[in-house]
């Protein structure tokens, strides 16, 4: 069998044993806890869960289970998942999930000693968020047909996440109460159900007013549905459905799918605003980083695009 692969590890993830009991009341005990005190969001949780059961499925109640493993168990199940063909960035995740279960289970008094302590996190390559072109971005903005309905929605939605920088959750989470089309506003709720507003600029505030006039009637037919964006019927649009459709107008607008995704439009909204000079500070809170160093990396990828500039143009480049 060639290692290494998703196929690979989805066979050895279900080749292992089922979830013992106590484990699992142990990861919902955990994750009750952390949802009430840190507000985390729901994939955020579901990451956690999937982490923390592949670790206790794989020690199978050996030395009192999930609760009771030591730094060796933990360093023989990062060497049985670098074997296994997991990536340095997802033991990274693993290593997250688990030091937030130690620790709570030592603020608990669950455990005297944390586990995680002393363990390194694996050395992760630096990876710059890639961008489209202004010019690609146009093209992908014009591709929904907007004599259709589901055109209309289309591209309001591709315009309104370029134009706020919106994660995908927030965007097909966002309720139609969270729009003030009067003040040129939105009321996002991000990551740790922080909300903060966003200013919507011209064109987007001109086809979500269009969308929200000949388009959503039409899907709500005569219910009240809280959501923004819909599909036929009334209910809200997935985030599946809108990286489908994200893949789909980039075909159309004659971009490469495998280079454009929902992330990437968030990306190209902060890697223009700093081309065209933005405030760094004033970046991170239009992108709701509780940290000004997670919008730093946008700084990389301008200093990226002047070196690149620089050696397109300068005669001693």
């Amino acid at each position: 069998m060639a290692r290494g692969t998703p196929a690979d590890r989805r066979r050895l993830a279900q080749a292992l044993p089922p979830l013992r009991d106590a484990d699992a009341a142990a990861i919902e005990a955990f994750l009750d806890a952390t949802w009430a005190e840190s507000g985390l969001a729901r994939q955020s949780l579901a990451g956690y869960r999937r982490d923390l059961e592949g670790y206790a499925r794989w020690r199978d109640g050996a030395g009192g289970g999930l609760a009771g493993a030591d730094r060796a168990a933990l360093f023989d199940y990062l060497a049985y998942r670098t074997g296994a063909g997991y990536s340095p960035r997802s033991n990274a995740r693993l290593l997250s999930a688990l030091r937030a279960f130690f620790a709570h289970a030592v603020r608990r008094g669950q455990r005297s000693d944390d586990p995680c302590a002393q363990l390194e996190p694996p050395r992760l390559p630096r990876l710059l968020p890639k961008a489209l072109a202004e010019s690609q971005v146009d093209a992908l903005l014009a591709a929904p047909d907007v004599a259709t309905p589901q055109g209309l929605r289309d591209r309001a939605m591709l315009e309104l996440m370029y134009a706020c920088g919106l994660r995908v959750s927030e965007l097909v989470g966002l309720p139609a109460t969270g729009v003030n089309l009067r003040q040129g506003v939105l009321r996002v709720t991000g990551k740790g159900s922080r909300e903060r507003l966003v200013p919507l600029g011209e064109e987007a505030r001109h086809w979500l007013q269009r969308y929200l006039d000949e388009a959503r009637p039409a899907f709500a037919g005569k219910r009240s549905p809280t959501p923004l964006f819909l599909v036929p019927g009334g209910e809200a649009l997935t985030r599946q459905a809108f990286w489908v459709l994200v893949k789909r107008h980039a075909a159309a607008a004659g971009i490469d799918p495998a280079r454009v995704s929902p992330h990437g439009l968030r990306h190209s909204f902060a890697t223009h605003l700093l081309n065209h000079g933005a405030d760094l500070r004033a970046l991170q809170m239009l992108l709701g980083h509780s940290s000004l160093s997670t919008t730093q990396i946008y700084t990389l990828v301008a200093r990226e695009h002047l070196k690149r500039l620089h050696g397109l143009h300068h005669p001693r480049a």
